[in-house]
């Protein structure tokens, strides 16, 4: 049985935007992110993304986009020798009331039933408190990084129980792998 790791996207492996980001031009990979999902490969782990996109339900962008928009991640991990197993994305607007989008932990239910894992101690690593708080609800272990809106939200305070803090996304494997400086 793999490990499994869940990573938000905007913010820990491509640099957010306030608008969204709406087209593959706009998706840019955070220096090291890639390279990071790769060592999680060869280290024997699953690697599935997590992510809001309520961009679609309020229609700045459409489905196709939104895939052009992963193809560029895959094919930018790839380059970097890694693979993202799979995306689960919440395409509803914030008013719509489901329960996938995060702080709701409907999309780490979904990821749990489709690779029939449990999620405790699962590492979820996300910028943002609802990153954080849809992991501690689903039972994984939440950690923040300090890229995108994370210094935010390292700010603002109110973490999870036991959120382990690190600068990005690379210093956050290389501590999952026993590498790290922390």
């Amino acid at each position: 049985m793999k490990k499994l790791v869940i990573l938000d996207r905007d913010g820990v492996i491509n640099f957010d935007s306030a608008q969204f980001i709406k087209s593959p031009a706009e998706w840019k990979p955070i220096p090291g992110s890639p390279e990071a999902i790769a060592k999680l490969n060869q280290a024997g782990y699953r690697v599935v993304v997590a992510t809001n996109q309520s961009g679609v339900g309020r229609g700045l962008f459409d489905m196709d986009t939104l895939n052009a928009i992963h193809e560029k991640m895959h094919k930018t991990v790839a380059a970097a020798g890694g693979r993202i197993d799979a995306i689960f994305y919440c395409p509803h607007a914030a008013d719509a009331g489901c329960d996938c989008r995060k702080p709701k932990p409907g999309m780490f239910q979904r990821i749990a039933a489709v690779y029939n894992a449990e999620l405790k101690g699962v590492p979820a690593i996300g910028d943002s408190l609802r990153d954080l708080q849809a992991a501690a609800r689903a039972g994984a272990s939440p950690i923040l990084v300090l890229t995108g809106k994370g210094e935010k939200t390292q700010e603002e305070g109110d973490l999870p129980y036991a959120t382990e803090v690190f600068p990005d996304l690379s210093a956050a494997v290389d501590h999952l792998l026993g590498n790290g400086k922390n």
